[in-house]
């Protein structure tokens, strides 16, 4: 089998949004309890921050982290989670049926994003919350004013206003599952007037819109057309979800599935343009992803009333690992419509990472969003990719190759990323670039397995991994590389 990529750094996508690497970490099983806050482990510091989830987080180089939800804000009152840790209520979770000490609130959140080095994208209660209680969380984390709750804040440990920048507008307000679930036009006036008042407390701040919560509702894009032509003027993105399933267990077709979200984004990039035009409006609005992961094993949704029970705790395999690189390199390959996008989630709830009291797993779908997020840099070129399709199940024929291609201009580097679909044969590859030479071959990496089905576990926690491959510059302007049968391969290398 062999496929060719045509290349010209000429032929930009757009800059490529660092926060596309962002991630998502909610009140839900123990993604906070016993995730990034486990005061009872030995790995954890004097706050009870997991000093080995933030160690595990810093190769994905994560710019923004969505918190508190998710389902989860719906029925949050942030202010049960600041002040004196003894005074703080027990609260029912709606969303998860579990049991909220809130232990870990606002103020936690922000010391532990603080140590992760990343930024705050807090998310408001638009489902059973109000408008007062949102202005006030603005004025807690954003204002130096000599006013209540920026007092309140100052009496809590924290002089200075947390200054964050990314406001998610409630979460999938469209869903029968969410507290306080609404109709479009009830939700688009809750969006605009909520954006409107904390604009009006900080400038400064951009807010994400909540769309439909994914292409299989009925809802789906007449939800989010509704929500942007009503708030438009306050709304700088709007949200997409997608969660990925093999329940029919149809590799071949699960593997495709970089097919629908491609089908996904150009779905939002053309109702934003109607939107716009509609609108005659300069302004441009963009696309969160702000929440995308694999997930379809783990259905255990009901805390039982339990703090931290363990929920979605999903085991993630070869081929999921392939399905998460095809999100990202279709970020990549979007770089002029996706500005933000969070895995869903960071730890212990369908994540990467896992954790006990006294020991730290790597999933297989942490390193697809190690490798691209190290390297993808600068401005998203246009691949033109020609190679053989394969039989994908219940989609029919689809290409074998998946690519994305990022050109750093600064470093002189393109970086190719490298999705094989089909399991029959390698992949010999050519890439030719049409306006530079290339140069060195900087480093290539392969992530595959000779069984798909394979995981790492705390038994193996090392069975998945990276491992080094080859590439050759055959001369100025052309590089093959073999990519193995389910593969997902990086390849950086200089360009003059």
């Amino acid at each position: 089998m062999a496929a060719t990529i045509q290349l010209d750094t000429q032929f930009q996508v757009g800059a490529i949004d660092r926060r596309i690497f962002s991630g998502f970490a909610e009140h839900l099983g123990r993604c906070v309890y016993e995730g990034i806050y486990d005061p009872g482990s030995p790995r954890a510091d004097e706050r009870g921050f997991r000093k080995d989830v933030i160690a595990a987080l810093a190769p994905l180089g994560m710019p923004l982290m969505r918190y508190p939800g998710g389902n989860f804000v719906s029925c949050y009152n942030w202010k049960d989670g600041v002040g004196p840790k003894e005074k703080r209520p027990a609260r029912t979770d709606y969303a998860w049926h579990s049991v909220e000490t809130n232990q870990f609130g606002t103020d936690e959140f922000m010391a532990w994003c603080k140590a992760a080095r990343t930024a705050p994208m807090m998310a408001v209660n638009l489902g059973t919350g109000n408008l007062n209680d949102v202005m006030h969380l603005v004025e807690y984390c954003n204002l130096d004013t000599p006013t209540y709750w920026a007092d309140q804040r100052r009496a809590n440990g924290q002089a200075r206003p947390y200054g964050v920048k990314t406001w998610c507008l409630g979460n999938e307000m469209d869903g029968p599952w969410q507290a306080g679930q609404v109709p479009a036009e009830v939700y688009a006036q809750r969006a605009k007037a909520a954006g409107r008042l904390m604009k009006g407390m900080d400038r400064t701040i951009e807010t994400v819109a909540c769309g439909s919560s994914g292409r299989w509702m009925g809802t789906y894009l007449e939800y989010d057309r509704t929500v942007l032509e009503y708030g438009w003027n306050e709304i700088d993105y709007i949200s997409a979800h997608r969660y990925s399933n093999n329940d029919a267990n149809d590799s071949a077709a699960f593997l495709a599935e970089g097919l629908e979200i491609d089908r996904i984004l150009e779905d939002y990039a053309g109702l934003i343009r109607y939107v716009r035009g509609k609108l005659k409006s300069d302004k441009q609005v963009h696309l969160s992803f702000d929440e995308w992961n694999v997930w379809y094993r783990d259905r255990s949704e009901d805390g039982r009333w339990q703090a931290a029970p363990h929920l979605l705790e999903e085991a993630y395999n070869v081929e999921d690992a392939l399905v998460c690189a095809q999100y990202l390199s279709a970020f990549v390959r979007r770089a002029d419509l996706v500005k933000i996008a969070c895995i869903a989630q960071i730890v212990n709830v369908i994540a990467p990472i896992m954790t006990k009291r006294d020991g730290l797993l790597l999933q297989t779908i942490y390193h697809p969003f190690r490798m691209i997020a190290e390297a993808a840099r600068g401005v998203s070129l246009t691949p033109v990719i020609h190679g053989p399709l394969y039989k994908a199940g219940k989609r029919g024929d689809a290409p074998a190759l998946d690519a994305a291609v990022s050109y750093d201009e600064g470093q002189a580097e393109i970086a190719i990323f490298l999705t094989h679909r089909d399991g029959t044969a390698p992949l010999e590859t050519t890439v030719a670039l049409a306006d530079k030479p290339f140069g060195g071959v900087r480093s290539v990496e392969i992530l595959t397995h000779k069984d798909p089905y394979a995981a790492n576990t705390w038994e193996a926690p090392h069975a998945v991994m990276p491992v080094k491959g080859t590439a050759t510059v055959v001369d100025g302007h052309t590089l093959r590389v073999t990519c193995p049968p389910k593969s997902f391969t990086t390849v950086r290398v200089a360009v003059a």
